[in-house]
């Protein structure tokens, strides 16, 4: 990936059309680059910064697709804020908060810059390295289930209404026990999958994994906290070939890359409350 080429980010900053952003950040970065803060960081070449980074995706004057990577955290933070809420904001990083421009985009962004040709990766002499892609859609793999559990966690209400409460095991059961109804197919495709009696060894594994998070703390961002309505927080927590989301007062998914598209309802049970105040103790937490 272009690091700080000058030559790059001269090209990505002059007349950049801002199109949106991210924050890569301890407690927020776009999961598809990794599990953890400092493999995201990786991903695009960058060393694991302690306030993390602002990326600012864009097209240049020629209609290329640049990524450019701002220290301004606040600044980037600020601007997301005020879209998300219906207004207009103009992000224009200062170059000297420019730390890197690299070619391409590492997310899809359905929107183009008005006026210039249509979104394309730059030529090889304006970057040095390959550009950025987003993950394949059509492919199931370690990006697409972190995606997926980012799905479920912005949209918790419509996945646990899905949820038949009665088909966990009763109180005294296996704690944390998987859903035991067999495979369901929603309306979009994704599937809820139940597990086989006596457990869902994928999930078993996961939690037992996360439950070896609070002895041994994970890398930085491996699992994040955030709000949630009535008081409650919303949890999600990866390791390798596992996706976890959770609300702190009710109960879990989990995802796998062992198990393409399917969406593991996991049962609070005993154990799952104690488990997940312990990963909301130990987990990292927007400021």
């Amino acid at each position: 990936m272009a690091g700080t080429d000058e030559e790059a980010v001269a090209a990505a900053d002059d007349a950049l059309y801002v199109l949106t952003a991210a924050l890569l950040t301890p407690a927020k970065f776009p999961s598809v680059l990794g599990d953890d803060y400092p493999e995201a960081c990786a991903t695009l070449g960058l060393p694991p910064a302690a306030d993390g980074y602002g990326l600012v995706l864009g097209q240049d004057g020629e209609g290329a697709r640049w990524t450019v990577v701002v220290d301004d955290v606040s600044l980037v933070a600020v601007a997301i804020a005020s879209w998300d809420c219906g207004m207009e904001h103009d992000l224009s990083p200062d170059e000297r908060t420019v730390v890197a421009a690299l070619p391409g985009w590492p997310l899809a962004v359905a929107v183009a810059a008005p006026n210039v040709p249509a979104p394309h990766d730059p030529g090889p002499e304006a970057a040095d390295g390959p550009p950025l892609t987003p993950p394949d859609a059509g492919v199931w793999g370690p990006a697409q289930r972190r995606l997926g559990a980012d799905e479920i966690a912005l949209q918790w209400a419509s996945w646990r209404e899905r949820v038949d409460d009665t088909a966990f095991p009763a109180p005294g059961g296996s704690a944390g026990a998987p859903d035991g109804t067999g495979d369901r197919t929603d309306e979009d495709g994704r599937k809820q999958a139940g597990g086989p009696s006596g457990g869902h060894s994928g999930i078993r594994r996961a939690l037992a994994e996360a439950r070896g998070y609070v002895a041994s703390p994970p890398p930085l961002g491996r699992v994040r906290s955030s709000f949630a309505p009535g008081g409650a927080r919303t949890l999600r927590a990866d390791g390798p070939g596992w996706s976890l989301v959770a609300r702190t007062d009710d109960i879990a998914f989990v995802l796998l890359d062992d198990e393409p598209g399917e969406v593991l309802p996991v049962g609070r049970g005993p154990e799952l409350p104690g488990l997940l105040e312990a990963l909301d103790q130990m987990a990292v937490r927007p400021l």
